[in-house]
């Protein structure tokens, strides 16, 4: 399955911890992880978070102050955000296409602000706090399962099919083929489903897979590659790898 590349971290050691847990078996064809990132002591610097652009949407859980809950997504474009010198997240990753709840709920920037939406997520963080990243993950299936439950996440067998075959894709048209769709069809299948242009979509995915894979494999040459990375990461590939130590 898809497996986003991870985000930039401006510090990283003892100091600060991610971690990412796997979900069981029945949930895996929604979740790729529940993760948590946090500081294990406060930071002699202000620690910035340079978010990548994955097509995935997350629940988001501030476990410092629980009334600050969200639904986070990006589209095209990575931000980075100052988490100060002292945070704890954690969260759920949902695959592509997955997410149907409310689109007008969904944030692409810092969440500082209390949450207002119809989610139990002030509940479900204040039953996260204390609880080791292992011990998090019952309480973020169940609410995974919850959400399943009213229709706010289901599995999306389009995207599902375009994210098993991305080796395969290099155009819309490879995209549209691949779905059995028309190009009209996929544009308006994708967008209701993901919020999602198909060329915006595969642009997003094509970036993901440059950092896995050698960028001649996926773009014309490397002007092109360091054009589309600099357009929708904000650095360099060479600049990157060195500021957020990939």
């Amino acid at each position: 399955m898809y497996s986003p590349a991870p985000d930039g971290f401006s510090i990283r050691g003892s100091a600060v911890r991610y971690t990412e847990i796997p979900p069981d078996d029945d949930l895996s064809h929604v979740v790729h992880c529940f993760w948590e990132l946090r500081t294990l002591a406060v930071l002699p610097q202000n620690f910035h978070y340079h978010a990548l652009p994955d097509a995935c949407v997350n629940l988001l859980f501030n476990l410092a102050d629980t009334e600050v809950a969200g639904v986070t997504a990006l589209h095209t474009a990575a931000t980075t955000l100052d988490l100060g010198t002292s945070f704890h997240y954690a969260g759920v990753q949902f695959y592509p296409g997955v997410w149907q709840g409310d689109r007008n709920e969904i944030s692409n920037r810092y969440v500082g602000t209390p949450y207002r939406g119809s989610l139990p997520l002030v509940p479900t963080g204040r039953r996260l706090v204390g609880l080791e990243p292992e011990d998090m993950v019952g309480v973020l299936a169940g609410l995974v399962r919850w959400c399943m439950a009213r229709g706010h996440v289901r599995a999306n067998a389009l995207t599902a099919r375009i994210l098993s075959r991305l080796n395969a894709i290099r155009s819309v048209a490879d995209m549209a083929a691949l779905a059995g769709l028309s190009s009209r069809q996929l544009q308006r299948t994708l967008k209701q489903s993901t919020g999602f242009a198909p060329h915006d979509l595969l642009k997003v995915l094509r970036l993901q897979q440059s950092f896995r894979k050698h960028y001649l494999d996926l773009y014309a040459d490397q002007a092109h590659f360091t054009h589309a990375f600099r357009q929708a990461i904000g650095y360099t590939p060479a600049r990157y790898r060195k500021r957020f130590a990939v």
